[in-house]
């Protein structure tokens, strides 16, 4: 490790040098302008300069390293080794005897980590050439760059109705000494989210874990509720440097806090953002323990960090995995991920992930990892704002989250046409200052442009108008503004405009419970399908994942009022899927704590057969928009999260890791491609299927296609299903058999699913159904979405 350090500031000193060489050669061409006396101080020494821009020539041509993550046969590891660590530092320092005699200058090549459990390999620093030799070496599967890849980034439990008096939370003690790790920014200690008040002080006997001091963090921060922390960095600082800010598992970017708490945040009374969202602030599993693995720093998130974080809460004994993070378009055998996922998957860990933040667009989803639980994100039915009073007592409800307790009161309110666009800041100053002004509707790029000009200029208050969705997804109010709908707009503007003394009132502060067609999945949520697996549907589910309440950093800004006025405060608003994802995280650990004979598979069966496609005025639910349209499977996978029925869902598809080797085989990974992500030759490619054993069916058009399943019976005494099927258009689908009996529990019944589309490719639309398995007894429905895309899964959307 001191190593790399040592070898990096090799660099940097070469790095200065060379800029101090190229500084003074461009100062040659000046040379004729100079004196004579300063050309007689500067000719002797240009030929040192010259002899230095040659060296440095040189060295800059070999010290162009990069961080390669190495996969190894860990069946190929001779007897003499007493570790995979001690082989591979072996093998690592077998390269420098074969490089060439100008590279090594203090670079000779350094492992970062080894990888045991996610993986078996390491990640290194490594010339071209150095690369190329251990390609060469006994054992040797596979080697690709490392990656950067960045973050996703209350009142939400109840939306997802759990309660104390039954369900999900009573049945699972609140998720009692379950272990989630959280692979994040890091964690802020001292939140009251993280008192252990009615924790269980001792901690599971197979936790291996550990709390790692650092800068600014001592291990006794720690307690019955955060049993775990720790941090890893060597991949960032191999690009960056040392100068990372506080080398420690303290959180100073914000989002490691904020999800942490979501998933398995303590009760705290009273907390709020700025008087919005008031109340009693809890994880979804309050009673479930937190490890906080930092693996994203300020300059950078990287792979070979990630896997280090994955690979180390895999070895100290996690039960869930939450990770609000992922790499797009990357393949399965490369991504940090779905490596260390499948190596959690065969060690009964459940690994939650988020689904991206570049929706609406089709096909922009990361983690679509069949053996990962793949979250997408929905509004609720909370939202904030304000109320305009106009000076003849007309009232609107508008959207705002100004941060402060104040009240624009009967202001002069201003429309004016060279004024309204809200484009200059000098101008509203100028011709509005004091007034509240109502600026001209437009799209949300414009709306957050004028909030900027509004914010910087003397007006008292803002009107702004917009219909787009995204406004109120993803904005904050720097300003005392509230952004009203288009048809309210019309009004306010008819009245501003036909009043000579018109004037307006806007108080803040405000918060709404009960929005009608709710869920509706968030515009920024990452559409499937998925690139590396395009035959599993993903996301599996949505959960909340819009203005999310939940800790954060005290130290960082959680609001800003005008220019220059940054506002602390101890719990803040996000959005995203990464706030989504906690959610689903702490369902799993929930639904762990109440079945722990269930596999990682048959808790993502039940989170998925349960998931409610139905928003809350009993309809489909919706994708947001100014058009809102029918969700299709391929942004809301089966539905909105119902962690009461996954409590009990009847039936699960369950998989074994063979069952997804198969897949992979299926889609013609080389074997080293497939060792990459199994560690390990066990498994064999005799049986290849795209026919995995999941809870959603994906088809092509203008084909017949056949699913063959089996259920798992998890419920109790005798029970018999009915198939009952909705097909999508131009689409006939059969299930046979139609009818399944079951005599007791953890019976298995297969049958088939047959579709038969004569939908055209030049359609180019998304078809979905559903098949539905009903309890006799009218229990239980164990729904999957069927879904028809336009050409074949293996070439996508």
């Amino acid at each position: 490790m001191d190593g790399g350090k040592k070898n990096e500031g090799s660099v940097i000193e070469m790095e200065r040098k060379w800029q101090l060489t190229t500084n003074l050669c461009w100062c040659k061409t000046s040379f004729t302008c100079m004196s004579k006396t300063m050309k007689s101080m500067i000719l002797f020494c240009f030929s040192i300069i010259s002899l230095l821009c040659l060296c440095n020539s040189k060295a800059g041509a070999v010290v162009e390293r990069a961080t390669y993550i190495v996969h190894m046969d860990k069946s190929d590891m001779p007897k003499v080794f007493t570790s995979q660590h001690h082989w591979y530092s072996s093998t690592v320092s077998s390269l420098d005897s074969t490089t060439p005699p100008h590279d090594n200058i203090n670079l000779n090549p350094s492992i970062l980590y080894s990888y045991e459990n996610a993986l078996h390999g390491f990640s290194v620093t490594l010339s071209p050439h150095e690369l190329e030799t251990l390609k060469r070496t006994p054992g040797f599967i596979s080697a690709y760059r490392d990656r950067t890849t960045k973050l996703d980034t209350t009142q939400s439990y109840s939306f997802i109705s759990l309660n104390h008096s039954h369900g999900l939370w009573p049945a699972s003690n609140y998720g009692e000494n379950v272990v989630v790790g959280v692979i994040d920014s890091g964690i802020w200690p001292e939140s009251d989210s993280f008192n252990d008040h009615g924790m269980v002080a001792q901690t599971p006997p197979t936790w291996k874990g550990k709390c790692e001091g650092g800068q600014h963090f001592d291990p006794s921060l720690c307690n019955s509720k955060l049993i775990g922390a720790r941090y890893f960095n060597q991949g960032v600082v191999a690009v960056h440097g040392a100068e990372i800010g506080a080398n420690s598992v303290r959180d100073s970017v914000g989002h490691g806090t904020h999800t942490s708490s979501t998933v398995a945040g303590n009760y705290v009374k009273a907390a709020s953002y700025f008087g919005y969202a008031k109340g009693t602030a809890r994880g979804i599993a309050p009673r479930a323990k937190i490890a906080m693995y930092k693996v994203a720093w300020a300059q950078g998130v990287y792979s070979s960090d990630i896997l280090a974080g994955l690979d180390q809460a895999i070895s100290d004994g996690v039960d869930v995995i939450s990770i609000s993070m992922g790499f797009d378009a990357v393949p399965l055998y490369e991504d940090p991920v779905a490596i260390a996922a499948f190596s959690a998957l065969e060690k009964g860990v459940v690994v939650s992930s988020s689904a991206g933040n570049a929706g609406p667009f089709l096909g922009t989803l990361h983690n679509g990892i069949p053996w990962v639980l793949t979250v997408g994100a929905t509004n609720t039915e909370r939202w904030f704002g304000g109320t305009l009073i106009l000076g003849n007592g007309k009232r609107f409800s508008g959207w705002t989250l100004f941060p402060a307790s104040a009240t624009s009161r009967d202001l002069p309110l201003v429309y004016l046409n060279n004024v309204s666009a809200c484009d200059s800041s000098q101008l509203l100053s100028r011709v509005a200052r004091g007034s509240i002004v109502v600026c001209d509707p437009v799209g949300v790029v414009d709306v957050f442009q004028q909030i900027e000009h509004v914010s910087s200029s003397q007006v008292y208050g803002a009107v702004f108008i917009s219909s787009d969705p995204r406004v109120f997804e993803m904005g904050k109010m720097t300003s005392p503004g509230v952004v009203i709908t288009p048809r309210d707009g019309e009004t306010v503007i008819k009245y501003a405009r036909g009043e000579p003394r018109a004037s307006a009132t806007i108080r803040f502060q405000e918060t709404y419970v009960g929005t009608k067609r709710a869920p509706t999945v968030a515009t920024y949520s990452s559409r499937g399908p998925s690139w590396g697996c395009p035959w599993v549907l993903k996301p599996d589910v949505v959960a909340p994942g819009s203005s999310i309440l939940a800790a954060w950093v005290p130290d960082l800004a959680a609001a800003q009022i005008g220019p220059n006025v940054l506002l602390n405060n101890e719990y803040n608003l996000l959005s995203g899927t990464s706030m989504a994802c906690p959610h689903a995280s702490g369902v799993a650990a929930l639904l762990k704590n109440a079945h722990p004979e269930w596999s990682a598979s048959a808790i993502r069966s039940a989170l998925t057969t349960t998931a409610s496609p139905m928003d809350n005025t009993g309809k489909p639910i919706e994708e947001n928009g100014e058009y809102p349209r029918r969700a299709s499977p391929l942004a809301m996978g089966a539905g909105l999260i119902d962690p009461n029925r996954a409590l009990d869902p009847g039936l699960v598809y369950d998989a074994t890791p063979q069952d997804y080797v198969n897949l992979l085989c299926a889609m013609n990974f080389s074997q080293a491609q497939i060792l990459a992500i199994t560690r390990s030759k066990k498994y064999n490619c005799t049986r290849p299927s795209y026919d995995l054993n999941y809870p959603s069916f994906v088809a092509s058009y203008a084909n017949e296609t056949k699913f063959r399943r089996i259920v798992t019976y998890v419920g109790d005494g005798p029970a018999s299903y009915t198939a009952r099927v909705s097909s999508p258009n131009a689409t006939a689908i059969t299930v046979s058999p139609n009818r399944l009996v079951f005599k007791e529990k953890h019976e298995k019944r297969k049958f088939t699913l047959t579709l038969k589309s004569q939908m055209e490719k030049e359609q180019h639309v998304v078809a979905f159904g559903a098949l539905e398995w009903v309890e006799e007894k009218g229990r239980h429905v164990v729904r999957s979405p069927v879904v028809v895309v336009p050409r074949n899964p293996q070439t996508g959307i």
